[in-house]
């Protein structure tokens, strides 16, 4: 999350997305942005560690971004794709 700028809904409109979707496009940027900040000097290999058994860092990320491809090709009324479920399955392995 860049320090000068402010939450990215107060930053205006995103550029060709529907008034009616700017609240979901400003909060995916936000995420984005605040995901960035906080992984910018996270240690790369804890990122797959799994301590006492939990979801490691690297599963939550690649769910995150698998979960909303996921959610925008169900919204489109569309089956997922066969890259699509190679990833979910994927989704907890380093790489």
């Amino acid at each position: 999350m860049a320090e000068s700028l402010p939450e990215v809904w107060l930053r205006g409109p995103v550029e060709g997305v529907p008034a009616l979707l700017q609240p979901v496009a400003h909060a995916l940027l936000q995420a984005r942005e605040e995901v960035e900040a906080l992984l910018q000097d996270f240690p790369e290999d804890l990122l797959w560690s799994r301590p006492g058994g939990v979801a490691s860092v690297g599963f939550h990320l690649r769910h995150l971004a698998g979960v909303v491809d996921r959610l925008f090709t169900y919204a489109r009324g569309e089956p997922l794709t066969p890259r699509q479920r190679e990833a979910l399955a994927a989704e907890g392995q380093p790489p």
